[in-house]
């Protein structure tokens, strides 16, 4: 067993202590360095970044309590464990309160150093992973950025409605983020640190989604054998959620207004009104103001959802957010899938921003995902594509003119001067263009250069 580091750092001035310790944490699989003095620790900490040290609480040139203050002021992150004799427990609880994770005293036993340890990496581990999620669901909200002015005027308002209890309705064809959007809103709430339900309005008859929606009291129905609560109370301070509103049933959509009026709800088969402070977002991809008119939505209901409508717009009418996001999805699915590609060549990205993409950013996602499955060279090119973006030209008609002729241009000039250089030796010219084979055959095929 090993750290993920693979070092434990021993700080303690007595070398029979470091010795008993590295020798027990070497029984237990685990490898460690040592220090003498506080300097030597610090200097340790932060040139072999440890997890987990061992501190002496009698340092002889600082004590173990101006140490710690010393490593939290450094910003080193490591969690610490006191080394105490029994005469000095009253100072580890000190540590404690100052962040230490926790103490052991000599003598030690091999039992609890082992219990400490593997508790001590458990939290570690477990904090790493929380600060990766966190740092994950940032990216994630960078779907949602962009330069096309109608994303911009998008976001400012969503960044304004987010500071009040306003019910938000997100509009938008399928695909075009609209959860992700809701996230973010949740997320610049003062709701952030309290729980975001979605809830997904199709595929689910009326009295599932009702149970879904408001829970269910136990023998409500058969098969309700238990008390059930509904996504609406456990999502107490937090958000909700409400995926594809247009597609309930009008007897929910009923229940649904009473519940936005009121903020109070019964669960099915029960008579106590429960009340919840929840923020409600909705989201669909249908045309409301027609189903109002056809009678198929009701029409204070779509008043009460539309008090800040957010129009999501598709991605074809943002085509200059095409290259961030196809790049945001390309170093996400090569992190997932530990292939090392730089990034897309000019022609697949032109013919990237030249496709419409009906499917919209989950589209982009799913053939830039399929993409990373195919590649074998360094960048992802024109051939790694699914036809249907790779029949378009990729450019307008005033590109292809001026700008993008004129880089072709070069680039077969470039291409035909390396050929001639190596005597038509496709694989020297590649390297003597710091390009992979590959990438260099496509562009003489994509550029006509003559094989001769």
């Amino acid at each position: 067993m090993k750290t993920l580091n693979g070092t434990i750092l021993i700080a303690d001035d007595d070398p029979d202590i470091r010795d008993i310790l590295k020798d027990a944490l070497s029984s237990l699989g685990y490898r460690a360095s040592t220090a003498s003095n506080g300097k030597e620790c610090l200097d340790r900490l932060e040139q072999d970044g440890p997890e987990l040290v061992f501190l002496d609480i009698e340092m002889p040139d600082k004590s173990g309590l101006d140490l710690l203050k010393d490593i939290r002021q450094r910003g080193i992150d490591v969690t610490v464990v006191m080394i105490t004799a029994y005469g000095t427990i009253e100072r580890a609880v000190t540590a404690m309160r100052e962040g230490a994770y926790d103490f052991i005293t000599k003598p030690f036993e091999l039992d609890h150093i082992a219990l400490v340890v593997e508790k001590a990496l458990e939290r570690d581990k477990l904090r790493r992973d929380v600060e990766r999620l966190a740092t994950d669901a940032g990216e994630r909200y960078r779907l949602i950025g962009g330069e096309s002015p109608k994303m911009k005027r998008a976001i400012e308002t969503a960044k304004k409605a987010a500071a009040s209890k306003t019910t938000v309705l997100l509009l938008g064809e399928s695909g075009t983020g609209k959860e992700v959007f809701a996230r973010a809103i949740h997320n610049w709430s003062e709701r952030n640190n309290d729980p975001f339900i979605a809830i997904n309005c199709v595929g689910l008859s009326k009295d599932l989604l009702e149970s879904e929606l408001f829970g269910h009291e136990k023998g409500a129905f058969t098969g309700a054998h238990q008390l059930k609560k509904g996504k609406m109370e456990l999502a107490q301070g937090g958000t909700v959620l409400l995926d594809e509103v247009g597609d309930i049933s009008a007897e929910l959509q009923t229940k649904l207004l009473r519940f936005l009026q009121e903020r109070e709800f019964e669960r099915v088969g029960g008579t106590q009104p429960i009340s919840v402070d929840v923020r409600v977002i909705a989201a669909t991809s249908r045309d409301l103001t027609s189903a109002v008119k056809e009678g198929r939505f009701r029409e204070d209901l779509f008043y009460r959802l539309n008090v800040i409508p957010l129009v999501l717009p598709p991605l074809r009418e943002r085509k200059e957010d095409i290259p961030v996001l196809a790049n945001y999805f390309l170093k996400r699915y090569a992190a997932e899938t530990k292939k090392n590609i730089s990034g897309i060549t000019y022609e697949a990205a032109a013919m990237l921003q030249g496709y419409d993409w009906p499917g919209n950013v989950r589209e982009l996602a799913n053939v830039i995902e399929r993409a990373l499955v195919l590649v074998q060279g360094p960048e992802i090119t024109e051939a790694d594509l699914p036809l249907r973006i790779a029949d378009t030209d990729g450019v307008s008609p005033a590109d292809t003119f001026s700008y993008r002729r004129a880089v072709d241009a070069a680039r077969a000039e470039v291409i035909k001067k390396a050929l001639a250089h190596t005597n038509g030796n496709r694989a020297a010219a590649a390297r003597a263009l710091g390009m992979h084979k590959t990438h260099l055959l496509n562009l003489i095929k994509s550029l006509g250069i003559e094989s001769s």
